[in-house]
């Protein structure tokens, strides 16, 4: 009782910074309903205590049961409080109190059971009124919105959602009925919050369709005719820093429909479930790469006349996300420098075909998590680039079909008539620094029977030498040595003996 007192107070205090109520449509006061029932309390549990002799010594120790106080599992997940809590009433003429953020009051605890069981770990979450909240992940590692109705926060607020995410944290947002309203406005305000970032639909071989189970096909209970998942996210580096699911979730994580609502469009229980414990799975596998991507990298930019045996990295820009994996050039620019003969600039410079000046680069990086294109100038400017002594080298991050998909077309425009071919396991740029045979991936390839195969590059050769590389696996993401569970790619060491033997291959070639 305590404790629903003070989550009531929170409710209130939350709802009354906030003053939202006049703008609320109309038609959106019917999904305010409620979904759900309140949690089940936690078990009272009263394990055996150690035999413990009693006084006066010596006697037989006796054993006893002592009351003793299991520790709480790790925090993992803050359900945000916001909006109006209000008194719904039956037909009946019985009442419960209701509220915006907790309609379904049970489903964060149910989903949690389900994934501790599935992972193995125990996980907890609290209620949290973002007046007082701290926007450190290593405290809540995400953040959990629910509703129907329009989202509305101030500004305050929306500085430490973005805060939070930048820091590595991750949001998710559960549109828990299907409704417009909850939709529209958390797609705008997490837009507010990370206006620099687009939505992107993530495609079925994203690994948090994967990362604990796979989930290709789901259940959509009514209103809906598609066995298809559908979840939108915000790419911070590889990561998706906010989730959005367009249709409800957490009724199905309670083990139930979504009763009271005959517009509504959910996930049926089996599916919310597998997708919960994914996106679960999702938020504690990637939290290390989170932590290490958002630290602070310092970016340069091409010298007027650098030193011709200067190894410059230089990354493009484009419109997709093109920087999948902050920082982790800068470790494989560190291992070059101190395992190699290479004069290395430690800073990347981010360069844009067609605006920026190619002319100095010798090494140009392409990677990215999805679709991309080049405009007429970008294409004018690499074919120039590529007709001097410059390499592209293309990265595949997380290994995304999308991607894949995107680089054979552009190359296919950049370069009419040429194809991409397999470069074979005796290339000098298997042997530059490293003598690569065998490598470790992430994976299992098809038809192959472990994660030790040969290393997978293909390329186009122009004038006599190798000029186009690309990896349809990732590289990058192991230069930092970071796990990225469910991804397509190289272990740590294989991926920087792999970068190493490139960067040394180009400066030489």
């Amino acid at each position: 009782m305590r404790q629903r007192e003070r989550v009531r107070r929170l409710g209130i205090l939350c709802v009354a910074a906030v003053f939202w109520t006049a703008g609320l449509r109309a038609d959106e006061q019917e999904w305010f309903v409620p979904l759900g029932l309140p949690p089940k309390a936690a078990p009272r549990r009263i394990s055996a205590g150690e035999g413990v002799p009693p006084l006066p010594l010596p006697a037989t120790p006796l054993r006893r049961s002592e009351r003793k106080k299991e520790p709480a599992p790790p925090m993992l997940a803050g359900k945000v409080i916001w909006g109006e809590q209000a008194s719904f009433t039956w037909n009946d003429g019985r009442t419960l109190e209701i509220a915006d953020w907790n309609l379904c009051p049970a489903d964060l605890q149910q989903l949690l059971a389900k994934s501790g069981a599935a992972l193995g770990t125990a996980y907890r979450s609290e209620p949290v009124n973002l007046a007082g909240f701290t926007p450190d992940p290593a405290l809540t590692p995400l953040l959990f919105f629910s509703g129907t109705r329009t989202l509305r926060l101030d500004r305050d607020r929306i500085a430490l959602l973005r805060a939070h995410v930048l820091a590595g944290g991750m949001i998710v947002c559960d549109n828990i009925a299907g409704s417009p309203y909850f939709y529209e406005s958390a797609r705008r305000l997490m837009s507010e919050a990370l206006p620099e970032l687009r939505w992107r639909t993530l495609p079925p071989d994203h690994p948090v369709y994967h990362v604990v189970a796979d989930v290709e096909k789901v259940g959509y209970p009514k209103n809906m005719d598609s066995d298809r998942p559908l979840l939108e996210g915000l790419y911070v580096g590889c990561r998706v820093g906010v989730l959005l699911s367009k249709y409800g979730l957490g009724c199905g994580w309670d083990d139930h429909e979504v009763p009271n609502l005959p517009e509504a469009i959910y996930y049926d229980p089996p599916s919310a479930a597998k997708l919960g414990v994914n996106i679960v799975g999702y938020a504690v596998g990637y939290a290390a790469a989170a932590r290490e991507e958002s630290k602070p990298e310092l970016f340069g930019g091409m010298d007027e006349r650098p030193p011709t045996d200067e190894f410059v990295f230089a990354q493009i820009v484009h419109e997709g996300a093109w920087d999948a994996h902050p920082g982790a050039a800068s470790a494989l620019l560190r291992r070059l420098r101190q395992n190699t003969s290479l004069r290395v600039n430690l800073r990347r410079a981010a360069l844009t075909p067609g605006r920026d000046d190619l002319s100095q680069a010798t090494f140009l990086y392409l990677t990215g998590l999805d679709d991309f294109s080049f405009d007429a100038r970008a294409l004018e400017a690499l074919r120039a680039f590529l007709g001097g002594p410059g390499t592209l080298v293309i990265n595949n991050a997380l290994g995304m079909s999308v991607f894949d998909r995107a680089v054979r077309r552009e190359l296919a425009r950049l370069l009419p008539g040429e194809q991409l071919q397999r470069v074979p396991p005796g290339h000098p740029l298997f042997h530059s620094v490293f003598d690569i045979g065998d490598v470790r991936l992430t994976f299992v390839p098809d038809g192959a029977e472990s994660e030790t195969a040969a290393p997978v590059l293909e390329g186009i050769v122009l004038g006599g030498d190798l000029r186009v590389i690309y990896s349809p696996y990732d590289m990058e993401m192991g230069w930092q040595g970071c796990e990225h569970p469910a991804a397509r790619g190289y272990e740590p060491v294989s991926a920087m003996q792999m970068g190493v033997n490139l960067a040394m291959y180009v400066m030489t070639h």
